[in-house]
Parts: C-alpha cells; structure tokens; sequence
C-alpha cells in the first residue's frame, strides 16, 4: 500500500500534485519538454510511477496541468494586486511591471517550441489559460476609458498591442538594468493608451 501524504485523500492529492510541478518546473526548464517524460518527473518528484499515472495519464496532460496551476497561482497574486488599488493608471503600472517580472523569472525551455510538440488540442488548451490575466487586463483599460484617463481606443486591439510588447524576451533580458527596463516599458504602455507620463 503506497504512503498516504497528509491526513486526507485531498490532502494527499494536493501533496502529490504540488511535488509533481515542482519537479516539472525544474526539468522543464532545464531539460524541455520533449526530454520529459512522466516516469522522469515521478523520479525527480519522489512520489511513485503508478501515482503520476493516476493524476496524469500522459505528458501533455501533465503540462496543460501544470500550466493551470503555475497561471492559477500568478492570477491569484495579480487580482490582489489589482485589487488593492482603485486608480487605472496604477492599475496598469502594476499589470505591466508583474507582467514582465513574471517573463523575467522564466527561461525559455530548451527543445523544440512547444506548438510543435503538443497536438492542437492540447496547445489550444494551454492558451486558454491566460483568458483570466486577459480579462484583468481589459477591465483595467475599460475602467481608464471610462474614467477619462486613457484614450477612447477599441479595447481588443490596445490589449493585443500590449501583450505583443510585454511579451519580448529582450524586454526582460536586461541583466542589471532589468528595473530601470520595467520602469521604461511602464512609461511607454502608459503613453500608448494616452496617460501623460513625466
């Protein structure tokens, strides 16, 4: 009978998920994913084949998974720091600077892109997790919009134009700098949707 973690089945469950990603995060971003295999993360986790097996049935459910929680957890922070303040502008400031601070903290997997190793369902399902940081995004420019404070601009194509900026590798490759980088591409998002910046 296989050790139980914690003190209920959910408990366990939620134990096993946890050890799973983050070994998935490290050998994701160390190895790629076509290197991974499910019997490899079991390994690097610590927990047995046959429980990866039972909440995972292959690697590409594993990833889609994985990506669900890592994304789960980022929106979780960013609607609290959303949340926590009432003008747009700021709002906006915050949304870029956790936008690209997130980029920062991530490397590109080695291995082959990802869209040529998944099927399209799967990719298609990995995409739809940024819906929600999306939505954070558009309520912070409808909410500018309406205040005044941000130019009258179809909302779908200025959210398109800033997740196209903010999502540049070079952005954040800035080593040292990396701050001042932030604090630049802030100024500039905020003088693409209108905002007098000093």
């Amino acid at each position: 009978m296989p050790k139980i973690l914690g003190e209920s089945l959910a408990e366990h469950r939620s134990q096993v998920r946890a050890k799973v990603f983050d070994a998935m995060r490290t050998l994701l971003y160390t190895r790629g994913f076509d290197a991974i295999t499910l019997s490899g993360v079991a390994s690097a986790a610590g927990v047995g084949r046959t429980a990866i097996y039972n909440h995972f049935p292959d690697r590409e459910s594993l990833l889609v998974a994985f990506v669900e929680h890592e994304t789960g957890q980022y929106v979780i922070r960013l609607r609290e720091a959303l949340g926590a303040v009432s003008d747009p502008v700021e709002a906006l400031s915050i949304f870029v600077r956790m936008q690209l601070r997130v980029l920062a903290g991530r490397h590109t997997p080695p291995g082959a892109k990802l869209n040529a190793l998944l099927s399209p369902e799967a990719y298609q399902r990995m995409a739809e997790h940024v819906d929600p940081i999306t939505a954070e995004l558009r309520s912070v420019l409808t909410s500018g919009i309406a205040a005044g404070q941000m130019i009258d601009e179809d909302v779908d194509v200025l959210i398109t134009m800033i997740t196209a900026s903010l999502a540049s590798r070079e952005v954040v490759d800035a080593g040292a700098e990396l701050d001042d980088t932030i604090e630049t591409a802030v100024r500039f998002i905020l003088r693409a949707v209108g905002v007098r910046v000093a």
